[in-house]
């Protein structure tokens, strides 16, 4: 390959689909990461891509949607040319409603906040099922959220660039504009560049099991663990989160605790055994936001960070407007999003 336009340092879901933008466009371009494609926090086994309430919009809430609706195109032109599978599909998701007259109230607000905000292009509704065990009887259904295997979908955008040209190799040397989408590290030397609070890692973990559910059911979210089934009828539990954790690295440490609790959610999956299990630290901005931009006082060098739990649910946008940003000058970063946000 020709010297590169645009090189991506780290494999994770921000930095491959950064690379697949800017591929797309007509750049050479090439990724380095020492661990290979989702070595890191982006290698995990759940993959929920969900969206936020419906309710107090904000820019992050708009660009997660933005995101979410194109991700089904996003995936499919990945998938096609690697002819390898990201697991993707829309699935949706239930959430049992508690015994709770105002839990009830607020679910159906938020549900004519989403006929206004998502404009018909996704449903948010109070539903009455019993395919999920609920005090009420109740579940909030949304259209909008989907699935997709991290550790699958990372693959496929590295062979997807690959087959059009690009690289993702372990070194080389920086070429171009360099972005830098290296995680929990990445937030760490930012904070040592600028003196200030960017961000820090979170530990998350989670187990799969080997059966349950068919792959088109629905995702639950349920006492804050989601439950979400796969294409390949494994059924991934998860995620903690934790600002500190017992064992120093990502060792898990919760197997049956995620278990027990996906049990009590969902008691078909009682007899369903544990066949993975993952832990890693994911890389949290301050803002809460994704870390998006120009790296102040480094021309020609650029961040895309802090993916933190909603990073592959916001990739297909943030891969867009970086490759906006990168190729052409155009910034179109949303406010809370920026560099010189965590400062």
């Amino acid at each position: 390959m020709a010297t590169p336009d645009v090189t991506v340092l780290g494999a994770g879901i921000f930095g491959l689909s950064v690379a697949w933008a800017c591929l797309a466009r007509g750049a050479r371009v090439q990724v380095i990461d020492p661990g290979g494609p989702g070595a890191g926090a982006s290698g995990g086994i759940v993959g929920a891509l969900a969206p936020h309430v419906p309710e107090n919009w904000n820019a992050k809430k708009a660009f997660q949607l933005e995101s979410l609706l194109s991700a089904e195109g996003f995936w499919a032109q990945v998938d096609d040319a690697s002819g390898q599978t990201s697991g993707y599909a829309r699935t949706g998701r239930l959430q049992p409603l508690p015994d709770d007259s105002a839990a009830v109230a607020l679910a159906e607000q938020r549900a004519g906040g989403a006929r206004e905000l998502w404009a018909g292009r996704a449903e948010w509704r109070v539903v009455e099922t019993s395919d999920v065990p609920s005090p009420t009887g109740r579940c909030i259904h949304d259209t909008l959220t989907a699935r997709i295997y991290p550790r699958w979908a990372c693959e496929s955008l590295a062979s997807a660039i690959r087959m059009r040209g690009g690289s993702v190799t372990a070194d080389g040397a920086e070429t171009g504009a360099v972005v830098h989408a290296t995680g929990a590290d990445g937030l760490r030397v930012l904070a040592d560049w600028f003196d200030a609070p960017f961000g820090v890692g979170v530990k998350g973990q989670a187990v799969l099991l080997g059966s349950g559910l068919t792959p088109d059911t629905p995702q639950v979210f349920a006492d804050g663990l989601h439950i979400v089934p796969h294409a390949d009828g494994t059924v991934a539990i998860g995620s903690t989160t934790e600002r500190e954790w017992a064992i120093e690295g990502p060792e898990i440490e919760v197997t049956e605790t995620l278990r027990q609790r996906a049990v009590a959610a969902l008691p078909c999956l009682r007899d369903a055994k544990v066949v993975a299990r993952w832990a890693g630290v994911r890389p949290r901005a301050r803002t809460r936001a994704p870390v998006l931009g120009p790296w102040p006082d480094r021309p020609g060098h650029f961040v895309a960070n802090g993916g933190f739990k909603i990073g592959f649910g916001m990739a297909p946008k943030v891969a867009d407007v970086m490759a906006d940003l990168i190729l052409e000058g155009t910034d179109t970063i949303p406010p809370g999003f920026r560099v010189e946000d965590c400062f």
